[in-house]
């Protein structure tokens, strides 16, 4: 799977977020624009691999079945509305388990680019939290984009105390979505020109 590959959190990017966790599909609901912005980019070729911390899982909130269920309903809504989710890593694991999968850590990442051989440096990662933008560049990912909807308020902030800033930051996914496309068709007009100028 070479270029346009694009890394997505879940909560506070296509879902809205909560403190209490996703526990179950009731309490599931898309961000306005989020699954237009994944048709988008499905459309356009890029292959979507969704990466989400899912502690609710080892917290005993909710039960793997459960969340696989959530994900086949969340897929699902999706490809009715023209998109199409590539694959999804989660981590289940506590923050004081110490994984090697729970972001900021790049394990997910890392683990599809082994199943899918993936160029990093092409990859973009699509996330509304600090831990988002470091588990991308811990990974080597060649964009990061922040979107303000879920954490990414509080986020832009933490990032900017510690002078560290994402290659974009986005009002929404939709507001991403654009962005990620129009890049796409500026490296390909370089790439074209670049081979125009080849001897």
């Amino acid at each position: 799977m070479s270029g346009r590959v694009v890394f997505l959190d879940r909560d506070g990017v296509i879902n809205r977020d909560s403190p209490d966790y996703i526990k179950r599909w009731k309490e599931f609901t898309f961000i306005p624009g989020s699954l237009a912005a994944i048709r988008d980019l499905t459309r356009a070729g890029h292959r979507l691999i969704l990466i989400t911390n899912q502690s609710a899982v080892n917290r005993g909130m909710i039960t793997l079945n459960q969340l696989r269920d959530m994900h086949s309903r969340m897929t699902a809504a999706i490809r009715g509305r023209g998109g199409n989710i590539t694959d999804i890593f989660f981590c289940p694991h506590r923050p004081d388990e110490e994984c090697d999968c729970r972001k900021p850590k790049p394990g997910m990442i890392r683990a599809a680019q082994a199943k899918y051989g993936i160029d990093l440096t092409e990859s973009v990662m699509v996330g509304d939290s600090a831990k988002d933008m470091q588990c991308a560049e811990n990974a080597g990912c060649g964009g990061r984009v922040l979107v303000l909807t879920g954490n990414g308020l509080e986020s832009r902030e933490r990032l900017a105390r510690e002078n560290r800033s994402p290659d974009f930051v986005a009002e929404n996914l939709r507001d991403a979505a654009e962005w990620i496309l129009d890049r796409a068709k500026n490296n390909s007009v370089k790439r074209i020109d670049k081979k125009k100028n080849l001897p």
